[in-house]
Formats: structure tokens, sequence, C-alpha cells
């Protein structure tokens, strides 16, 4: 096997699928971009992932992957195949992990691609990495730059980083205008898409952020999707008058939940895309850990507190719970989450 091109002078890098493993991405993206200062780089990136880069220095150009649109089904892949090859890249780095990624860059006719032998794509590799044993067990950012180091690049820092858009921190600033200025903003996050078993209860979130607004005469600022309304409506009803909380369930995109998310003093959160998006803007963050990994996915920063019980079921990685009780959420109680929220705080402001 010949070696991975010293100066390619297009790259192409297909990037995960999801926020949080994108977040993970961002020292792999750097690497690359240190090793290749001179090539055009471009993203390859589903539409809901592209915020995250938007701001990115390391990035040239962006081409959407429509999964959903124009490139859905094997037709839709051909097309896709097809305008990859029109731009004439000299080489792809496959960041994310499937047999698809691989195909379409090879029936894209990009002449050097690399990344990792998984899902059986080994033969449609030009530069296929083995993964090493034990390497699943190791945190996400440290996977990534492995995979990278195979092809032959020198590692950067694994500090994770973010480049917010400066429109939408203006839009963010603007959206706290009428708020409570005076105490610490808490963000809540009670979201997460990968199941019911990552959601520590809304009436929990509520019960935490009426203490800590009480304590401290902040604002709580609750994230996520439209799919996160109700859990919203439950915490503003569980704070009540005790506190001012602002909603952004549903009413953000990506790039103002990120900047609204750099002006948290500190944030609760599942194990989310937004808790590494907290971890990547240093906004110290509560991660509360129930059937996922805290190893390998936890949040990888120095302004973290893990919240999880260390149960014999646990992690089991699963969606939901294969007792039906979620004992691994239901015992994490609200005093608990909310002593380490003013900890963080107080860590904060005493820098």
């Amino acid at each position: 096997m010949h070696s991975f091109p010293a100066t390619p002078r297009k790259l192409l890098i297909r990037s995960t699928n999801w926020i949080g493993d994108a977040v993970m991405t961002t020292p792999a993206i750097r690497t690359i971009r240190h090793n290749f200062p001179d090539t055009e780089i471009t993203l390859l990136v589903l539409p809901w992932v592209r915020d995250v880069f938007a701001a990115c220095p390391h990035i040239d150009d962006f081409f959407i992957y429509e999964k959903h649109g124009r490139h859905r089904g094997l037709a839709g892949k051909w097309r896709l195949a097809r305008e990859l090859r029109a731009k004439n890249f000299d080489a792809a780095i496959l960041l994310q992990n499937a047999f698809e990624a691989a195909l379409i860059t090879k029936l894209a006719a990009i002449p050097n691609r690399g990344g990792y032998t998984t899902d059986g794509r080994g033969l449609l590799l030009t530069h296929p990495v083995k993964k090493r044993p034990g390497i699943d067990a190791i945190h996400q950012v440290h996977y990534y730059q492995e995979m990278v180091a195979g092809l032959g690049l020198q590692p950067g820092p694994d500090a994770l980083e973010l480049f917010l858009d400066q429109d939408a921190l203006t839009r963010a600033l603007a959206g706290r205008e009428n708020e409570n200025k005076k105490g610490p903003v808490i963000g809540l996050n009670p979201g997460a898409a990968y199941g019911p078993a990552k959601r520590w209860p809304a009436k929990k979130y509520g019960q935490a952020a009426a203490l800590f607004v009480r304590e401290t005469g902040g604002l709580a600022v609750v994230f996520g999707t439209d799919a996160d309304n109700e859990a919203a409506r439950v915490i503003q009803e569980t704070v009540g008058g005790q506190g001012a909380v602002l909603d952004l369930t549903g009413k953000t995109d990506l790039a103002t939940a990120m900047a609204h998310i750099s002006l948290c003093d500190v944030f609760i959160t599942n194990d989310s895309g937004l808790m590494h998006v907290a971890a990547a803007l240093d906004t110290p963050l509560v991660a509360i850990f129930g059937s996922t990994d805290h190893i390998a996915t936890g949040p990888f920063c120095e302004q973290a507190i893990i919240l999880r019980r260390d149960l014999d079921c646990s992690p089991c990685k699963k969606t939901h719970c294969p007792k039906g009780h979620f004992a691994c959420m239901e015992q994490i109680n609200a005093d608990e989450v909310c002593a380490a929220a003013l900890e963080l705080l107080k860590k904060k402001n005493n820098v």
C-alpha cells in the first residue's frame, strides 16, 4: 500500500452523522488541517450537522449530503457519487465508520480513500486503518485521532474546539435582553436523541432548576428541539414562581443554540450532542449518565462533573431500560445535581 498523499490538492472529509460525534471529531479535523495547510478541504456533511463547523477555519467548503432529499435511496447515492466525482478530489478521509461512506467515495473515483476498516468496508479503502484491540473503550476523541494517525498524519492537540457564528451570537444576546440579567444563567438540556434511557426526568430538571434559581436569583434556559416542548413545559411548571425560565425548545437553529450555551454560566445535560457542544465551549457542565458509557462518550473537558449510578446493569447502552424502571436515572436526585452546578459556579467565579 502506498502512503497517503503528503500534499493533496483537494481533500474530502466525510463527517460523522450526529452533533455530539461531530464535536468529538474537531481535534481530528484540526489535525488534518495542520498536516495539509495548503490543501482545499471540503466537508461532506448532513444538513443538521453543518452548523457545528459553519465558522470553522479549517474547512474551506461544504458539500451537503441531502440524505432525505435529492440523495435519498439508491438513485440518490448514485447522484451524490456523480456530484462528488465532478469535484475531482485527490483524497478522502472518512471519519464516519459506515460502509456507505466508503462505497460513495469509491463510486466517486476518489483515488485515495482512508478510514477505519469498520462495517466490512476494508476492500473499498486504499488506505485502510485497522482498529487496535481495546480502542472502543477509550474516548471517541482519541478514537478519531488514532485513525488519522494511522494514515500517517502527525496528531495535534486533543482539545475540542468550536467556533461561533457572530450573527448567531448577536441573536442569542438579543434573545436575553428582556430576561433576568442579575443572576447566573443555568442551561438545561432535558432531551437526548438516542432514547428515553438517556433522559433524566423533566420533573427532576425542574426541581434542580428551582433550587438553583432560588439560591442564586438566576435564569434557567431550556434547550432542545420541538420534541422537548413537553419537557420544557414540565420544567416551567415545576419552577413556577421561584425563578425565571426561558424556553428555547424548537425556537433556535443549532448555531444560535451553541451561542446561547456559550453564554451560560453552568449547563445541566443528559449525554447528548449539546453536552459535547458545552464541553467544547468550556461551559461548566453537569452531565447525567445512565445507559451510556461515560468513559467513551463523556464530556471531554476539565470543567465537568459526571453524575451516574454504578449499577450492575450499567452502562447497558440500550435506548430503553430492559428492566423497565430506569433505576440508573431515577436514583439521581435534584439536590445532588443542583449541588454540583453550584460547585461549578463557585469554581468559575473564583477563577
